[in-house]
């Protein structure tokens, strides 16, 4: 019972901050969520954002946690530096992933196009004009005219012009101007 009475101030602290990340995810994902409808962005991206900023929730929330129980601050920020130092080190020839990912985000809120455009990308070596299949977090699928599948990543479309051909229309699968 001893450690009970002893720590009451850090438990109720807890409980308090897991009531606050369960209200904020729940807060969040719902804001995307009408956010994503009124944009007609497709299921898929949605959850993929939801998820990116569940695990920004949880990062804070645990160190917040670390903090409540007493865990001296500098300790952690060196802990955290340290960690960041080797991520980053071994991230370095992997920056391209994290390109394409935070490329993804930035799709995602900005919606320049979506599924079911045709598309030109302006590239000098390899023009690319297609109809759009799938956005996803690394790449966007685009099919040729030719049939031909074509695995663009993220962060190219910010790199290079891009030129909406033909969007689809609101009734059917045809095409408009």
């Amino acid at each position: 019972m001893d450690f009970f009475d002893q720590y009451l101030k850090e438990q109720i602290s807890t409980g308090v901050l897991i009531l606050i990340v369960i209200l904020s995810r729940t807060v969040v994902s719902k804001l995307v969520r009408r956010y994503a409808k009124t944009s007609q962005i497709i299921e898929r991206r949605t959850n993929l954002v939801i998820k990116y900023i569940n695990i920004l929730i949880n990062i804070l929330a645990l160190i917040t946690l670390i903090l409540i129980w007493g865990v001296q601050a500098k300790d952690i920020f060196i802990t955290i530096s340290s960690i960041a130092t080797v991520i980053g080190v071994a991230m370095f020839a992997q920056w391209s992933i994290l390109s394409n990912i935070t490329s993804g985000i930035i799709l995602f809120f900005s919606f320049p196009f979506k599924i079911g455009d045709v598309i030109l990308i302006h590239d000098k070596d390899y023009l690319v004009e297609g109809e759009i299949e799938d956005i996803g977090a690394f790449h966007v699928t685009i099919r040729s005219k030719e049939g031909e599948v074509v695995i663009y990543p993220n962060n190219l479309f910010f790199q290079k012009g891009i030129s909406i051909i033909k969007k689809p229309t609101n009734n059917n699968n045809d095409f408009t101007d």
